[in-house]
């Protein structure tokens, strides 16, 4: 005997929401799969999205009055290229650095900002084109926020980290870098035991601090952006017992002033978070130049 459908509770609305594109099977709320084909697509396509946007800033550029596009894109540029020229001394490697930064920033704001679409919208789509096709509704998964995925931000700061040994690297040498593992942050000693005591604390001090600025530069934006993916959804969610309750007029009420309200103020966490992230790029990069 068939069963009837029935509309699902919040914690079913919540877990749904929260499962990646083909990763159907594993019902975790935090998911460390490189294999989230959403936001890798987002991603790629917001990418494309914020390099054309630049490239149609440059194109349009002229020497005269600019235009309120232009003007946005310039106070932006000087911004990222101050804090560049504040953090790198080195003007060969803010060539690289300085636009690097510039498209960290503007990517990673594009990101953030898919959080203010609606909860349903996308994924709602989504799951009527599987339905179309044949397939079934409820195992259409779709997350549209690729800041909100871990894998998506520990890529990015893993990104940072192969910046930071590259101009470790170049900028010290390979020989210079290897003295500096062995010999910072305590020092060495011309006693060959205490040198091999103190290499070994300075090795293990040196991957962890490379570890815990990967995994925090990460981490904080996952954390940030999950965070008000889910109270996005808990807002979604009383706009739906709105519905259903005899309350529902100041239910809805309720939905509309703490929506327009979270998404106003989300406005300023995902411009934050998008900074911060740039910053922090800027900062351990600029570090890697630094000698002990």
């Amino acid at each position: 005997m068939a069963t009837e459908a029935h509309a699902p509770t919040a914690s079913e609305y919540i877990v749904h929401h929260l499962q990646h594109m083909q990763n159907v099977k594993q019902k975790s709320i935090v998911d460390f799969s490189v294999y989230n084909l959403d936001s890798i697509i987002v991603a790629a396509v917001l990418g494309v999205v914020g390099c054309f946007v630049m490239w149609l800033a440059a194109r349009k550029a002229t020497a005269g009055v600019p235009g309120r596009f232009q003007a946005a894109v310039e106070m932006m540029f000087e911004m990222v290229d101050n804090q560049a020229k504040t953090v790198i001394h080195n003007a060969t490697s803010r060539k690289l650095i300085g636009p690097l930064a510039l498209t960290v920033f503007v990517w990673i704001f594009l990101m953030n900002a898919m959080d203010l679409l609606p909860v349903d919208l996308l994924p709602v789509l989504w799951a009527q084109y599987y339905g179309a096709v044949g397939l079934d509704p409820h195992e259409a998964y779709l997350r549209v926020v690729p800041t909100a995925d871990l894998s998506t931000t520990l890529g990015l700061s893993s990104s940072v980290l192969l910046m930071c040994l590259f101009y470790n690297i170049k900028i010290k040498g390979l020989g210079g870098w290897a003295h500096e593992l062995v010999s910072a942050p305590f020092g060495t000693s011309k006693n060959p035991l205490w040198f091999l005591l103190l290499a070994v604390v300075n090795l293990a001090m040196q991957i962890i601090e490379f570890v815990a600025k990967t995994v925090s530069h990460g981490m904080r934006l996952f954390g940030n952006m999950f965070a008000g993916e889910l109270v996005f959804m808990l807002i979604a969610l009383l706009g739906g017992y709105a519905a259903l309750s005899a309350t529902g007029v100041l239910l809805f009420a309720g939905h509309i002033v703490a929506g327009t309200v979270w998404a106003l103020f989300h406005i300023l966490i995902i411009t934050l978070q998008a900074f911060i992230f740039m910053m922090l790029t800027l900062i351990y990069t600029g570090q890697a130049h630094d000698k002990h």
